[in-house]
C-alpha cells in the first residue's frame, strides 16, 4: 500500500471520528435543550391575590354564615386552609413591603400606610419578590393597589414589574375622602407608568383588574409568570359592579367579597382552559384585618380581639387559602404560625431562586404547607406597630404584649353608611401573656402563671429589639436599613 493511500485512509477515519462527535454533541445538546424545556414546563406559575382588610372570618370556609364564597372554599378544600397567618403589620404599606421583601416592615423603614406625594417609597437597594421572579425568567404583573410609594422611582414598573395596572395607594386617598375630603388629590388610575383616568367612580375596578389578570395569564400560557393581584377592596369606600351591587341581601360589604370570590373563580377557569391547573402556585389572603371602626362597611374577625390597626389576633390574623395540586393535598389545615415575610424565601426554594444579599426575617414554609411538617420555623413571630414600636411576640401557642397605647371600640358597633365612628384609646400598663391555644380571643391574663414562659419570650423581643430596634423602650436598632427616599 502506497504511503499516498496510507494517508488518504488515515484521512477519512478522522472524518469519521469528527462526524461521530459531532453526532454525540448535536445529540447531548438536543437532551440538554430538551431538559431545559421540561424544566421550564415544570416551573410554577404564581399568582399572589392581596384582598385589602379583609376579616378572619369574612369567608365560609373561615366561618362566615352571611358571605358566600365558593371558589374560595373550593380552593380552600383542594389545598390548605391556614389557621394561624399574620400579615406582617396591622396597616397597609407596611404589610406590602414585608411580602414583597420577605423583611418586618421595619427593617426596611416602613411603617403605617403611605399617602399621594410621599417623600418615601421602596428603597431601589431592597431585592423584592417580582425581581427574584424576573431574575429566574418570568413575566411579571401587578393589578391593582401598590402603595410603597407614588414617586416615580418608586413605581412598580421601575422593581420588577413588567406591567402594572392599578391605583397608586388606598383607594379612600380621594376628594371623597369620609372625613378629610380636602386631603387627597385625585385618585388616578395608572397603566403601566401613566395615569390614564382620574377615578371618580369604582364600581368597575374589580372586574377591571380581574380581565387584566386574565388577559396576562392567557398571554404568558406559554411562559412562566407571576401574577400579583391586589385588590383595593374591601377597603373603604366599597365599590361593587352593578352584576354584584345588591346581590347578597346582606349589605354592600358582603357584595363586594362576593364579586372578588367570582373574580377569583374566573382566574381558576382560565387557568384550568389553558392547562396550567397542575402548575400554578395560586395565594389569597389579606394585608390585615379588618377596619372595625366603619361598621358595615368593615368585615369580621370572628372570635379575635380588635381590628386593623392594632397587634391583636384580629388586626394581623387573617385568611390565607394555598393552592397546589401537584403537592399540596386536599382539605389541608395547616395550625403552625405563619406571617407574610415567609413568602419570598418560600418561593425562592420552590423556583431555586438566589435571595437578596440583605437580610431578611422570613423563612421557607413549603414543607409546612405540603404537610411535611407541622414545626415552627419561627422561635418567635413579632408584632410591631405604629412606628418601631414593639407591641406584642408570639413563641409557640403563647403571645405576649407590651406596654403600648391602642386603639378600641370597647364593644360599641360602627354605622352602616360609609363612614366611621371614633376609636377610644387604651393605655395597656403592664406586660400580658395569653395562650392562644386554649384563649384564643386573649381574654385571659396569665403572665403571673407562667414566668418561665414570660421570661423566655421577653429575651426574644429584646434580641429582636437590639436588631430593628424599639420605639418604646427607646432601643436603637443596629441592623435597619432605610426606606426610599425622594429629595
Amino acid at each position: 500500500m502506497t504511503n499516498l493511500k496510507i494517508h488518504f485512509l488515515k484521512i477519512i477515519k478522522t472524518m469519521k471520528l469528527i462526524k461521530n462527535n459531532i453526532l454525540k454533541i448535536f445529540f447531548v445538546l438536543i437532551l440538554f435543550s430538551s431538559c431545559q424545556n421540561k424544566d421550564m414546563v415544570e416551573t410554577p406559575n404564581v399568582i399572589f391575590i392581596l384582598a385589602d382588610d379583609l376579616g378572619f372570618a369574612d369567608l365560609s370556609s373561615y366561618g362566615s354564615k352571611m358571605i358566600n364564597t365558593p371558589n374560595l372554599d373550593l380552593m380552600a378544600s383542594q389545598g390548605a386552609l391556614l389557621n394561624s397567618y399574620y400579615s406582617t403589620q396591622a396597616v397597609c404599606s407596611a404589610s406590602r413591603a414585608s411580602i414583597l421583601t420577605g423583611s418586618y416592615p421595619n427593617r426596611i423603614g416602613f411603617s403605617g400606610a403611605l399617602g399621594p406625594n410621599s417623600k418615601k417609597g421602596i428603597n431601589p437597594s431592597e431585592y423584592l419578590m417580582s425581581e427574584m421572579f424576573r431574575d429566574k425568567g418570568y413575566n411579571t404583573a401587578i393589578y391593582g393597589k401598590w402603595h410603597l410609594g407614588d414617586n416615580k422611582k418608586f413605581l412598580p414598573t421601575n422593581h420588577g414589574f413588567d406591567d402594572f395596572f392599578g391605583i397608586l395607594y388606598s383607594n379612600d386617598m380621594w376628594p371623597f375622602h369620609a372625613e378629610y375630603p380636602d386631603s387627597y388629590p385625585d385618585l388616578m388610575l395608572y397603566d403601566y407608568d401613566k395615569p390614564i383616568e382620574i377615578l371618580n367612580d369604582q364600581s368597575e375596578l374589580t372586574m377591571q383588574l380581574t380581565r387584566k389578570s386574565i388577559s396576562f395569564i392567557e398571554k404568558n400560557k406559554d411562559n412562566p409568570f407571576f401574577l400579583y393581584l391586589a385588590h383595593p377592596q374591601p377597603h373603604v369606600p366599597l365599590f361593587a359592579s352593578s352584576k354584584f351591587k345588591g346581590r347578597s341581601d346582606h349589605g354592600l360589604y358582603t357584595d363586594v367579597i362576593e364579586e372578588i370570590d367570582h373574580s377569583l373563580g374566573l382566574i381558576m377557569e382560565t387557568l384550568k382552559k389553558n392547562n396550567l391547573d397542575k402548575n400554578t402556585i395560586v395565594v389569597f389572603t389579606s394585608d390585615n384585618g379588618p377596619w372595625l371602626s366603619y361598621g358595615g362597611h368593615a368585615g369580621s374577625t370572628g372570635i379575635y380581639r380588635e381590628g386593623k390597626g392594632t397587634t391583636w389576633e384580629g388586626g394581623q390574623r387573617v385568611p390565607c387559602i394555598v393552592w397546589y395540586p401537584n403537592e399540596i393535598k386536599p382539605n389541608s389545615v395547616v395550625k403552625t404560625p405563619l406571617m407574610g415575610i415567609d413568602w419570598l424565601p418560600t418561593f425562592a426554594k420552590i423556583t431555586n431562586a438566589s435571595l437578596s444579599e440583605n437580610k431578611i426575617d422570613g423563612k421557607n414554609i413549603w414543607e409546612n404547607l405540603t404537610g411535611k411538617t407541622d414545626s415552627d420555623p419561627h422561635e418567635a413571630l413579632f408584632f410591631y406597630y405604629h412606628k418601631n414600636s414593639l407591641h406584642g411576640v408570639r413563641h409557640g401557642d403563647y403571645k405576649m404584649y407590651f406596654p403600648h397605647r391602642y386603639r378600641t371600640l370597647n364593644g360599641r358597633t360602627g354605622r352602616d353608611d360609609g363612614s366611621p365612628i371614633k376609636y377610644e384609646y387604651v393605655n395597656l400598663l403592664e406586660n400580658e401573656l395569653y395562650n392562644l391555644k386554649t384563649d384564643p380571643s386573649e381574654t385571659i391574663n396569665i403572665i403571673n402563671e407562667f414566668p418561665v414562659i414570660a421570661k423566655k419570650i421577653i429575651a426574644l423581643a429584646d434580641s429582636k429589639r437590639k436588631e430593628i430596634g424599639d420605639d418604646l423602650t427607646n432601643v436603637i436598632g443596629i441592623e435597619n436599613r432605610e426606606a426610599g427616599m425622594i429629595d
